[in-house]
This record gives structure tokens, C-alpha cells and sequence, in this order.
């Protein structure tokens, strides 16, 4: 799963960007997109998040709805300003224990990779939206350009 954080706001000019909140918007959205992905039996093994505060909050929240238990969330420090190379590393590294991973961060590189994985075009993954891909590998490390399948790509708007 790649789950783009909710809307952050912009209100407080003397933050830093990492250290941005989630809006009015992205608070009510982040649990809307939580409740879909329960309803839909999602069951990560992992969460691996962003540092930053926007992506933080939401991950607590998807974390919360989903029934994860929060404190097994893992921040990635590369997730912040990952590029589509820093996150095919990622998932090639993943340990192949694992079956279900979400990762939580940011645009522009994660509708990068959601194209890159299925190579379908989509232009842009909304704040909060999700992408479930499928891949037909038996090791993280063969997941790679268009061998991945979108199983269901959702947003605050599409539910």
C-alpha cells in the first residue's frame, strides 16, 4: 500500500516544512480513508512512515482505525525526501517475511511509484489517497518497472 499523507496546513508560517500539522480537512479524511481500508480487511505487517508530522498523524490514525497497533509504526528518514529511486530501495530491502507493508509519505514520488510499479498513468495521488498494487514475485527484491497490479486506488473523494 502507498498511502499519501492527508491535507497539512499551511496556517502556521513559521514552522518548518516537516514539522506541518494535518488541516480540518486532513483530520476528517485520514479516518474516512481508515474505515474504508478496514472494511476492505487491509492488514499491513508494517507501517513504515515519514517523519514528518502530517504524515505522522495520519499514519497514527490509519493505524488507529485499521486496528494496528500504533507502536509498532516505523519511521523511515528517507521516506521524507524519497525520490522514486530511494523508494524502490526501500521496498527491494524489505524482509520477505513480510507480505502486507503500507508505506506512508509524500507526492510527487508516490505517484511515481504507484505508476512506475503498475505502469498505469495517474497523474497524481491525492492527499490521503491510497494505492493497493499487487505484485506476482516471491521476494521484495524482483518488485520492479510494471510488475506490480493496481488493486484498488481510492482517495477522500472517490468513498
Amino acid at each position: 500500500y502507498l498511502l499519501r499523507h492527508a491535507k497539512s496546513s499551511w496556517k502556521y508560517d513559521n514552522l518548518s516544512d516537516i514539522d506541518r500539522p494535518l488541516n480540518k480537512r486532513g483530520k476528517e479524511n485520514a479516518p474516512k480513508i481508515g474505515q474504508y481500508l478496514k472494511k476492505k480487511k487491509v492488514n499491513p505487517q508494517i507501517i513504515i512512515s515519514s517523519p514528518s508530522k502530517r504524515t505522522l498523524s495520519t499514519a497514527e490514525i490509519i493505524s488507529n482505525e485499521i486496528g494496528y497497533k500504533e507502536k509498532n509504526l516505523r519511521i523511515e528518514m528517507k521516506l521524507y525526501a524519497a525520490n522514486l529511486n530511494d523508494l524502490i530501495e526501500l521496498v527491494n530491502k524489505l524482509g520477505d517475511n513480510l507480505n502486507e507493508v503500507m508505506l506512508v509519505g509524500h507526492n510527487p514520488s508516490f505517484t511515481l511509484a504507484v505508476e512506475y510499479f503498475s505502469g498505469e498513468l495517474l497523474e497524481n495521488l491525492p492527499t490521503c489517497g491510497c494505492a493497493k498494487i499487487d505484485f506476482a514475485v516471491n521476494t521484495w527484491r524482483k518488485v520492479g518497472k510494471n510488475n506490480g497490479k493496481i488493486k484498488f486506488l481510492i482517495s477522500p473523494k472517490s468513498i
